[in-house]
């Protein structure tokens, strides 16, 4: 049974700051940063709701929203996007959270005529067919349903924590716990067939939603306050509401630190399990561009993604995602490095530079002789418009590194 497109309507949060992946949001909105070379986060939500022919999508933006807006405005027909309000004073009616976003959006998303909301993050990497998670909600008739999935414990901190009945209805909630009492309340039971290595296992919520109407409505009038995970969900479940666990044993990813962004762009250029950028049945749509194919001259390559657009005479790249419009002069050698690509004009890294474990945002200018090799060993600096975190060197966008520098 195929879900109709009328019967569902997507809303993507994409106005958190995303604090825990700065620098890279010093000059980007979260959900706005480069992702594997051509894209940026926000396409995943929106391609992936697409793919599910769920058509009629809000994006509710607020910080650094102007590049979201832009790009959205630029690649999609069928995107709406929601910003906080001025009001009479000339004063914006800020969002304080996911919850209160959408509570404040609610009389332009109830416009809709649908009988399902799904909500979704703008800054997490799946690949879900969500017509099946809808066709669950409707079948088990629950008020909410939130998708989840098996995690270890290193995970279960940061994330919220299900107790579900074996009709998968969630019988207790908890966002981030961080006691020994509280994690070993959530621990799975061994009958769940998980791999006993891999355990203590927990069920954790993925951020993704799917309420009926009326349910949506009802919580965020009965509870104020601003956030799903910490405050809404919990309300709904000991407020009698049927809450349901969807379970997805698939690649998820939700872009919190700079590591973790780092490794999911890094695992694109292997054969392990990651997002999915190849499967031409479910593309990850991006704005188009006209750009030519990428031209190298006398490199070796091993590992890496070339992006269009982009022009090659380095030594060496290895274990690296080189992204658009990028320009590589020669004796340059490059590994283990994301250059996110630039989408406007073109970033350039100069002759015999030495470039390992680092990020290179857009339109950075690197000089000649350069070596970007984090030497000291470093966990964290600050510098100008250069910065090192959990040893992962990231040049901010804009920045230009003169001859000769070393770091």
């Amino acid at each position: 049974m195929t879900i109709p497109d009328n019967l569902v309507t997507t809303i993507v949060l994409a106005g958190g700051q995303g604090t825990r992946l700065y620098p890279l949001t010093l000059h980007h909105s979260k959900p706005a940063v480069s992702y594997g070379g051509r894209y940026r986060l926000i396409d995943v939500p929106i391609s992936n709701s697409i793919n599910s022919h769920f058509c009629q999508i809000f994006v509710i933006a607020q910080y650094l929203s102007e590049e979201l807006q832009h790009h959205i405005a630029q690649t999609y027909n069928s995107v709406d996007i929601l910003v906080p309000q001025v009001n009479e004073k000339g004063e914006s009616d800020w969002f304080a959270g996911t919850a209160d976003a959408v509570r404040k959006t609610l009389p332009t998303l109830l416009k809709s005529p649908a009988e399902y909301f799904l909500i979704l993050s703008g800054d997490q990497l799946y690949n879900i067919n969500f017509q099946e998670m809808v066709r669950f909600a409707k079948e088990s008739q629950a008020d909410v349903t939130i998708a989840t999935i098996p995690v270890p414990e290193a995970d279960a901190k940061r994330m919220g924590l299900c107790k579900i009945s074996p009709e998968k209805i969630i019988t207790e909630f908890y966002e981030k716990p961080q006691e020994r009492s509280i994690l070993d309340r959530f621990e799975l039971s061994s009958d769940w067939g998980l791999d006993p290595e891999k355990n203590p296992l927990y069920l954790g919520s993925m951020g993704i939603y799917v309420f009926k109407r009326e349910a949506l409505i009802a919580l965020l009038k009965q509870d104020p306050r601003e956030d799903f995970g910490h405050h809404l969900i919990p309300s709904a479940i000991a407020g009698g509401m049927k809450t349901a666990a969807f379970l997805y044993r698939g690649y998820w990813e939700d872009i919190g630190t700079i590591t973790a962004y780092y490794h999911a762009n890094l695992i694109l250029t292997t054969e392990r399990a990651g997002l999915d950028t190849y499967d031409e049945q479910q593309p990850i749509y991006t704005r188009p561009t006209s750009l030519p194919g990428p031209k190298i001259l006398c490199t070796k390559i091993s590992q890496s993604i070339i992006c269009e657009g982009s022009r090659v005479e380095a030594d060496e790249i290895t274990r690296s995602i080189i992204g658009m419009r990028s320009r590589i002069q020669r004796g340059t050698i490059i590994r283990d490095a994301v250059l996110l690509g630039n989408h406007l004009s073109e970033g350039s890294i100069g002759e015999n530079c030495l470039i390992e474990k680092a990020i290179i945002d857009e339109h950075v200018r690197i000089g000649n002789n350069v070596h970007l090799t984090n030497r000291e060993k470093k966990q964290h600096h600050d510098g100008d418009g250069i910065f090192i975190r959990d040893g992962i060197i990231i040049i901010v966008s804009g920045t230009h590194i003169p001859d000769n520098f070393i770091l």
